[in-house]
């Protein structure tokens, strides 16, 4: 039996536009189907001509384009039970080359001002440990080593784990927030719940543990739900969404014209990492990347002007 395909739990049409829905005229081969807009009398030439049209006509993102190739290739594949020849026919939308977006020391500060409870402290997290939206919000109370000041990421990108710094300036409230959760979790084991999620087969292998302390989350959502197969009360982690709302509006309301996001915070804490010294190999084992190549994308940005240059500008007299 071939294994069960795992798709997204989030509903919805992802694509530009249905593959029955290409432009009119972009039939021109004879031999095509034009007559025909299901997808399983379509074949290689339309699927061609769709993701060309949404590369050249649409200028779509290279991101928005593979997207769609995938959700083709899905279709095809899994549902329809059709294989499609490899299309070589397709202009590919160009990813753009985009360097990262900082804030400086004092916009950091200053968008840190405007959050508050949670969001300040994963916000505080983000740019202080440089990690990512996902991983600061999955992480588990075991993760968190306050004596060695160190945190743990857990299947990062890559599905790898990684050690970075754990700042001391967040160690008072980070401490205070997880007494808050364990008065929280103590209070869900008495009403009959406290369960977390496991990763993988862990709730196979290790009996009770998705109840135990070290196995919370460290910031978890406020409302629990219900398992429809066991009939268990969860906590999530808290949504991402939730978090990125928070950044967007401190932004606004600190009056930062750049594009600041979650993400911006781990751009920022590596830059600042390189801006006081730190080697690129130190600063690629604590962001986790794989190739330093992509760390060295940072040293592009550094607060030093264009390619580090003195304007002359700034020499006359």
């Amino acid at each position: 039996m071939a294994p069960a395909r795992v798709v997204s739990r989030k509903p919805g049409n992802t694509l530009p536009h249905p593959p029955n829905r290409l432009p009119r005229g972009s039939h021109p081969n004879p031999h095509s189907s034009a007559n025909s807009t299901t997808p399983r009398n379509m074949g290689k030439f339309e699927v061609e001509q769709f993701l060309t049209h949404l590369a050249v006509e649409r200028d779509v993102a290279a991101s928005t384009q593979n997207q769609a190739f995938s959700a083709l290739l899905f279709l095809y594949r899994d549902v329809l039970g059709i294989t499609l020849e490899w299309l070589n026919g397709v202009v590919r939308a160009k990813r753009p080359k985009l360097l990262p977006v900082v804030l400086t020391r004092a916009e950091i500060a200053e968008v840190l001002r405007h959050l508050s409870g949670d969001n300040l402290i994963a916000a505080t997290l983000m740019y202080g440990a440089g990690l990512r939206l996902l991983e600061c919000l999955t992480l588990r109370i075991k993760d968190i080593d306050f004596g060695y000041r160190q945190i743990t990421v857990r299947e990062g990108k890559g599905n790898k784990d990684r050690v970075t710094v754990l700042p001391a300036a967040v160690e008072p409230r980070l401490q205070l927030h997880i007494e808050d959760v364990r008065v929280q979790f103590e209070k869900d084991l008495k009403e009959g719940g406290g369960y977390v999620t496991l990763p993988k087969a862990l709730a196979l292998k290790y009996a009770n543990a998705d109840r135990t302390w070290g196995w919370q989350w460290v910031f978890p959502a406020h409302r629990q739900y219900e398992d429809s197969n066991t009939g268990h009360r969860h906590r999530h982690h808290l949504d991402e969404t939730t978090l990125q709302r928070a950044v967007k509006e401190a932004a606004r309301l600190a009056d930062i014209k750049k594009h600041a996001t979650c993400h911006t915070f781990r751009y920022s804490f590596a830059i600042h990492l390189l801006e006081d010294g730190y080697d690129i190999r130190t600063i690629q084992e604590l962001l986790g990347h794989r190739d330093v190549s992509t760390t060295m994308i940072y040293t592009h940005v550094l607060n030093r002007g264009g390619r580090g240059v003195r304007s002359p500008m700034d020499i006359l007299r």
